[in-house]
């Protein structure tokens, strides 16, 4: 396939920004800053993209930002392009000259490459406006608290996704070889939820059950039949699942406690059983209870829905991966059961989720995110870098969607009180 004007472009510009794109992964990944906390990311990305003529808005709540390239025609298409910022509460094990500063924080998901990505994809854009070459607008998500989580409801109270015709977003993939892209048209990740199941009754002797309610063996009823009840109350390719973590009654062996607890996670890919799981868990829970004379009362904590990925984003990010990266380099992925916030944003505006291939080719060596001895090879910068642009650039090409954007697309609701940092780092209030 012939080099295009894009791909050589993004040669061109990679060679000049390497560098500097790694020393700030590094940077980031030796201060590491947990959800919400994420002040020193925030400062360093915005005085990056205000030197580049950028005007970053800082989020509400400090830390996270929203900034838009490109002013394009009014009625010209806006895509949106995500990263997250926070770090895992861990400790770093690496024997790495960038190994974490921080006590008990690590970057052990990839959110430092994500970010580093988004910032040189946001510097190749802003030339592209700069020389007249970005017939739309591009807007940079730069969101807090991934992991908490809560940072992505944020963005949109914000007004972070106004306007915006499609989204996109990549996540670190450490069974993907570096310049490998998986991709996937629907749910890519699952709702998480967290859900406790407290018991309380009356309380008294084991020697004499019957004159009382057996709690404990009643929490065991609910903690067995629960699981084994949804499999047959939810369509199984929705992958409904209830986990228990940690189940706990009583202090003596010879006394039925008055109270027990289950806690759990319930995990779905279906975006319908997801919104039924609350009614339908409290359904099932109730004539267990009472069949034993205890009181059960459950709460259910919503965390993230599924991340569906719509099919004409999924595939208008594969045409940008064959034209930058070449044909072979997309995948077929596999679904997760894990948990992903993004999927927030797909509940408001078509877009995808592709995961980026981050392992050493040929390497012996396993990784796994979410462990302290996360690593990825900084090739996969340069591969993000030219996804995310090549993604964004394709979107606009292919048009807007024909709804309405409100004020030209531009952000509808800048948040306050919000700040647009100067070069100097001088705080200056948006226009």
């Amino acid at each position: 396939m012939p080099r295009t004007d894009l791909a050589i472009g993004l040669d061109s510009f990679l060679a000049g920004h390497q560098a500097e794109l790694i020393g700030f992964r590094r940077d980031m990944h030796a201060h590491p800053e947990v959800g919400y906390h994420e002040h020193r990311a925030t400062r360093r990305l915005a005085l990056r993209l205000s030197a580049a003529g950028l005007r970053p808005v800082i989020l509400p709540k400090g830390t996270g930002m929203l900034v838009d390239v490109g002013d394009g025609p009014p009625d010209g298409p806006v895509v949106a392009l995500r990263a997250d910022l926070d770090a895992l509460p861990i400790a770093d094990e690496k024997a790495v000259p960038y190994r974490s500063t921080v006590a008990n924080a690590c970057h052990a998901c990839g959110h430092d490459v994500h970010t580093t990505i988004l910032l040189g994809a946001g510097l190749f854009l802003a030339g592209r406006a700069a020389a007249g070459q970005l017939p739309g607008r591009v807007r940079l998500i730069f969101q807090p608290a991934e992991e908490v989580p809560g940072g992505a409801l944020d963005v949109l109270a914000a007004g972070g996704i106004a306007g915006v015709d499609r989204i996109f977003a990549l996540h670190c993939d450490p069974r993907l070889e570096v310049g490998k892209v998986g991709t996937r048209t629907g749910a890519i990740t699952a709702a998480c939820d967290r859900i406790t199941v407290r018991v309380t009754g009356p309380g008294g002797h084991t020697a004499r059950p019957h004159l009382t309610a057996d709690l404990v063996y009643a929490l065991g009823k609910i903690v067995t039949e629960l699981p084994a009840a949804l499999s047959r109350r939810v369509d199984p390719r929705s992958s409904l699942s209830l986990v228990w973590g940690r189940v706990s009654a009583g202090s003596a062996p010879s006394a039925i406690p008055d109270d027990g607890v289950a806690e759990g996670t319930v995990r779905c890919l279906d975006d319908e059983a997801w919104h039924q799981a609350p009614d339908l868990l409290k359904a099932l829970i109730e004539p267990v209870a009472s069949s034993y004379g205890v009181i059960a009362d459950l709460t259910y904590e919503r965390t993230v829905p599924p991340t569906v990925n719509e099919a004409a984003s999924t595939g208008l990010l594969e045409t940008a991966a064959a034209e930058v990266l070449g044909a072979d380099a997309v995948v077929p992925t596999p679904q997760s059961l894990g948990g992903e916030d993004f999927a927030w944003y797909l509940e408001s505006v078509p877009g995808t989720l592709a995961r980026l291939g981050t392992r050493f080719p040929g390497s012996a060596q396993e990784f796994d995110i979410h462990q302290p001895t996360f690593d990825v090879d900084e090739r996969a910068i340069g591969v993000g870098v030219r996804l995310l642009a090549g993604a964004a650039l394709t979107a606009i090409a292919d048009g807007a969607s024909g709804k309405d954007r409100g004020l030209n697309g531009k952000l509808l609701a800048e948040p306050s009180p919000g700040t647009a940092l100067t070069a100097n780092g001088a705080g200056t209030t948006p226009a």
